[in-house]
């Protein structure tokens, strides 16, 4: 498995990864990805998820964005963006090395947590990131639990 930076040799890979369809309401399409990268440039991490030469997901993280300016302009935070691992190939430990690599990418750039947001319902990601370590931390992201993990 590996990540590779965007391109213009493998955008088009990127935005065909598609998530099942019951999961179209807890991430967004790449390509709403791909623009927000653009937008937040200097904050956004975007990457797509090899196994071999096929393509199995993109993710995308957020490096020392600040989160909210005008509560603490110090708080400044890292974590997992978006997770989109293609419909047929959940299940095979695709989603846990994504969220390895963000936390190992966090971790060389200084880092001492990783933060990731879910959307709280039946079905959703929750299980798949508290057996990843990271605990709720009572903050709410619009609708969205809010997570952290602390890096070693």
């Amino acid at each position: 498995m590996r990540l590779e930076a965007i391109t213009p040799e493998n955008y088009e890979a990127a935005l065909a990864v598609r998530v099942r369809a019951d999961q179209d309401d807890l991430v967004e399409p790449v390509v709403t990805s791909l623009a927000e990268a653009y937008v937040f440039r200097e904050f956004a991490w975007p990457r797509l998820m090899y196994d071999g030469d096929r393509v199995v997901g993109f993710l995308m993280a957020f490096l020392d964005i600040p989160w909210d300016p005008e509560r603490d302009p110090a708080d400044r935070r890292s974590g997992l963006w978006r997770l989109n691992i293609a419909a047929g190939e959940q299940g095979k430990g695709f989603g846990t090395y994504g969220v390895e690599e963000v936390c190992r990418e966090i971790r060389a750039r200084g880092g001492t947590q990783a933060y990731v947001t879910w959307e709280p319902r039946e079905g959703g990601p929750e299980d798949f990131y508290l057996k990843l370590g990271f605990r709720p931390t009572g903050e709410r992201s619009g609708d969205q639990t809010v997570g952290v993990r602390e890096l070693s």
